[in-house]
């Protein structure tokens, strides 16, 4: 397998060797942002028991929110594929992206306008500092994968993406895909 630097749209898959760190074991996280001052990104594949209408009361539609990292999370954050709806969005790559008004995108939920499978959001992100990434890279804790999902990463079901990106690196990867989330527990 080539390993690849990391870059703004990439993923982040969680080495199995990452136990017992409940934001990051088993996650996959899309990176946001890549570049000389530090990383950004979001764990796509974390829900929490939160609805999107539980913090914000205004929506009156019930989305799934996920944990997006163990940074600011008292903070909301969001991706989408809707740059044409959503005015100040940032692209990611690949037709993601970051951000934009909320304003509208409280109005375009409660009007209907926008689907489940355009938009994901996040309480809090996942922050490495400058070479912080690049440390916990050489120390075998992700493996950087090209996203081939590109704007579709968005829908994908959270409960087997980890497991599905472990199938996909194969090799010894293909044991970890159906040992226990805890392994003290086979």
């Amino acid at each position: 397998m080539v390993a690849l630097t990391p870059k703004k749209g990439h993923l982040l898959i969680a080495e199995p060797s990452i136990i017992g760190d409940v934001a990051f074991n088993r996650s996959v996280v899309l990176l946001a942002e890549h570049n000389s001052e530090g990383s950004i990104g979001f764990i796509l594949n974390k829900p929490l028991e939160f609805r999107l209408n539980d913090l914000v009361p205004e929506i009156k539609k019930s989305l799934k929110v996920y944990n997006g990292g163990p940074v600011e999370q008292d903070n909301l954050y969001f991706i989408h594929k809707i740059p044409h709806l959503i005015s100040n969005s940032i692209e990611i790559s690949n037709g993601i992206y970051w951000g934009g008004d909320f304003e509208t995108i409280i109005d375009l939920i409660n009007q209907g306008d926008i689907k489940d499978s355009e938009i994901k959001f996040f309480l809090g992100y996942s922050g490495w500092d400058i070479l912080q990434l690049e440390k916990e890279l050489t120390s075998n804790s992700w493996v950087v994968s090209e996203n081939k999902y590109k704007s579709n990463v968005i829908k994908k079901a959270p409960m087997y993406f980890w497991r599905e990106k472990m199938v996909e690196l194969g090799g010894d990867y293909l044991i970890w895909s159906n040992a226990p989330e805890n392994p003290t527990l086979n």
